[in-house]
């Protein structure tokens, strides 16, 4: 069994097999191996298959490739269920497919052709990686457009996702700890039809706000404490991604909420960006102008707009890139277009994401302000903007720790549409 129809499987293909051209090499996209546990004998995490191959054939199941000709076109091998698994694991779902053992003969057939490997690596099967390199980025361009059957998953995972925000949040008091509050939201999600979490959930108290990827641990909430949790429900491997930022009681300190109210419109300028044609650099610009103008108002930063854009001070306290691709897993294709640097810098970070936008992307777009000590109390950072930042008057908001407000966007013909908007902020 596999979660997508056949007409729309064959469709991607038929996209994959335009892409790689008229002169493609022999293509062969590995699912991948499980991985032992160490010192589990014969236990394994639990696996995945490798999204590219996932992506054409539907299936979850380890073992199997998915091979290309332009002679045969599209040949799916796949592992047959043996006695065993369906002695300790059931009736385990396998595609229809040829045996994988007949993937030796078939690759006979097509002897003398170059060949590309992708997905997970394949026993027995010599790599050509500048090859491989060349098959991948034409297979990414194809998959970052998100079809109607993605957008389905994506719509029921954005579902139970908001189920366990709205548990959050009904949590949310002085006295709970950080580990109950995700175990809320999470159970929420699954109540609600998520299959798994797509990511390891973040639930950031205070201070633990301005860890970018903080893990839930025994925190207990103040009355003062703002409460930071970035999550996402998952269905069939597809999930959301969204970060929202509340107050331990009903309303934010007035400190909390003038940086509140600046990500958020930070936030909203991002998201009216979200345009095809629009160069990803150019929406994290546009949000961090907006922090920065701010955070000059507040009276922490000094100097003109631009300055502290292209100094790299604004990174200071919005230190990450303002989102990444989504989708078929939290960090879904992205990449940069040919002919660019592996990655350039924009207002002082790295941005994973270095294209214009096109049409059916899926987009995260998450600003965010922090005090984190370790950046604030850098000697060298203080010598290097002194002139740009009022150092003296940092005591006042670190208590503040971080907050950060995140959305899905899928890129559309007429405009950015928030697939999470149901999510209050």
């Amino acid at each position: 069994m596999t979660i997508f129809e056949s007409d729309v499987l064959e469709d991607r293909r038929r996209r994959a097999a335009e892409a790689f051209g008229n002169q493609a090499p022999t293509v062969l996209i590995g699912a991948g191996e499980p991985i032992s546990i160490p010192g589990g004998l014969d236990q394994t995490y639990p696996f995945t298959a490798h999204p590219e191959y996932y992506w054409l054939t539907g299936s979850q199941r380890s073992g199997g490739v998915l091979a290309y000709s332009q002679e045969a076109g599209w040949t799916h091998f796949v592992r047959p269920v043996t006695p065993t698994e369906r002695l300790w694991e059931g009736n385990p779902d396998a595609p229809e497919g040829e045996d994988v053992a007949g993937l030796s003969e078939w690759l006979k057939r097509c002897e003398g052709a170059k060949t590309a490997v992708l997905g997970s690596p394949i026993p027995g099967v010599e790599r050509d990686d500048e090859l491989a390199t060349d098959m991948r980025v034409r297979l990414d361009a194809v998959r970052r457009r998100k079809d109607s059957a993605e957008v389905e998953l994506l719509g029921r995972a954005v579902k139970a996702t908001a189920a366990g925000f709205a548990k959050a949040r009904e949590v949310i008091q002085p006295g709970i700890s950080e580990r109950q509050i995700q175990i809320e939201l999470e159970a929420e999600m699954f109540r609600q039809g998520a299959d798994a979490v797509g990511f390891g959930t973040i639930v950031g108290v205070g201070s633990n706000a301005a860890v970018l990827h903080f893990e839930p641990g025994d925190r207990i909430v103040k009355s003062d404490d703002l409460v930071l949790i970035d999550a996402g429900g998952a269905i069939s491997g597809y999930t959301a991604d969204v970060t929202r930022t509340y107050p331990a009681e009903d309303r934010f300190t007035p400190k909390q909420q003038d940086i509140y109210d600046l990500v958020l419109a930070a936030e909203s300028e991002g998201i009216s960006k979200c345009c095809v044609g629009t160069e990803w650099h150019d929406v994290h610009r546009a949000a961090a102008s907006i922090l920065a103008q701010g955070l000059r108002d507040f009276g922490i930063l000094k100097g003109e707009i631009d300055g502290l854009l292209d100094s790299g001070a604004i990174a200071l306290f919005f230190p990450h890139g303002i989102g990444h691709m989504t989708g078929l897993g939290v960090r879904d294709v992205g990449g940069h277009t040919q002919g660019r640097g592996e990655v350039r810098s924009c207002c002082g970070v790295r941005v994973r994401i270095d294209f214009p936008l096109g049409e059916n992307f899926l987009m995260t777009v998450e600003p965010g302000i922090y005090f984190v000590p370790a950046i604030l109390d850098d000697p060298a950072k203080r010598d290097r903007f002194r002139e740009s930042v009022a150092w003296e008057s940092l005591d006042a908001w670190r208590s503040v720790g971080g907050v950060r407000i995140e959305d899905n966007v899928l890129i559309t013909s007429s405009g950015p549409r928030v697939i999470t908007a149901e999510i209050p902020k």
